[in-house]
């Protein structure tokens, strides 16, 4: 049995966003049910032993309000969290490392020049590498999750690179894992081995190609990039001076769009996450909500579980 958990599903800032006064975060603050924390997910083969894909800045929080990821009754020290699967090196895929770093066994699964990110910047130094690991994952090379102990987690992942780019910091500066080759921008096929059951996992993608729509037709269940409406969504609000293209993200509106893109692939659940706060979608009764639900997509809630 695979489970997975929306720990988030807002983007970088979350929703509503500290100091923003735009329609959708006036709107969350009055009403705790649009609020949504940044971008996360928990998988699981056993349900008691989790692996985290990005680790968010409002996972300390994300943990306390998910009881499945509770430290073990009558345990001084425990947690059920065994490992971190990172897909790029942005802030809010990251940051979170930082609340774990009180001395519990994890491994850190990235690609190389993910890795190299963390590496370069010395404040992730306060994960001790004789605790928590850190393995570099390659492009369709799958592999299989480990729990702390060595043994079978019963999950195995394949990466695969989607269009997208590198951490937004890193522009204009040399980047640690260097400048060419695929890697800042993944999407995750997490498959539980007993049951044969996949989610596949997309917090960034700037635009669906054929390859990707082949690797999702027929999935039991997509978690994929929502980030905007709209490709000049930020620019219109007065919000922002980029594009969704820009930023490296797909909009879920238009010709090209993630809705239109993926529509009749025979995908059992489709699930938007890292929503922006810009997005009028997250507003319930608004009109671009009831278009993506028309059209088969959802935007959970945080704390959503979704089994196959």
């Amino acid at each position: 049995m695979l489970r997975v958990i929306v720990l988030g599903a807002a983007a970088g800032g979350g929703v509503p966003q500290w100091n923003c006064g735009c329609q959708v975060c006036r709107a969350a603050f009055a009403d705790p049910d649009l609020r949504r924390t940044q971008a996360s997910v928990a998988v699981s083969a056993d349900g008691a032993h989790w692996f985290l894909i990005n680790a968010s800045p409002d996972l300390r929080q994300q943990i306390i309000a998910t009881p499945q990821l509770h430290p073990r009754a009558g345990s001084l020290r425990h947690s059920p969290i065994a490992g971190v699967i990172l897909t790029n090196g942005e802030v809010d895929a990251v940051a979170g490392l930082l609340s774990m770093r009180e001395g519990s066994p994890f491994t850190i699964y990235a690609h190389a020049k993910v890795l190299a990110i963390l590496k370069a910047n010395s404040i992730f130094n306060v994960l001790n590498e004789k605790l928590v690991a850190r393995q570099p994952i390659a492009v369709d090379q799958p592999f299989a999750l480990r729990l702390p102990d060595g043994a079978p987690s019963g999950l195995e992942v394949n990466a695969f690179a989607v269009p997208g780019k590198g951490a937004w910091y890193l522009e204009g500066q040399t980047h640690p894992g260097g400048a060419d080759g695929e890697g800042d921008t993944l999407g995750l096929s997490i498959t539980e081995t007993a049951s044969g059951q996949t989610v596949h996992v997309l917090t960034a993608c700037a635009r669906v190609t054929d390859d990707l729509k082949a690797r999702l037709a027929g999935a039991p269940l997509v978690l994929f990039d929502g980030t905007v409406w709209r490709d000049d969504e930020l620019i219109a609000a007065g919000l922002g001076a980029k594009t969704g293209q820009a930023m490296g993200h797909i909009a879920m509106a238009g010709d090209d769009g993630a809705i239109a893109t993926l529509a009749d692939l025979d995908v059992g659940r489709k699930l938007f996450v890292h929503v922006n706060n810009s997005n009028p979608a997250l507003l319930t009764h608004s009109a671009e909500r009831g278009q993506l639900e028309t059209a088969g997509w959802q935007i959970p809630a945080d704390g959503t579980e979704v089994t196959l």
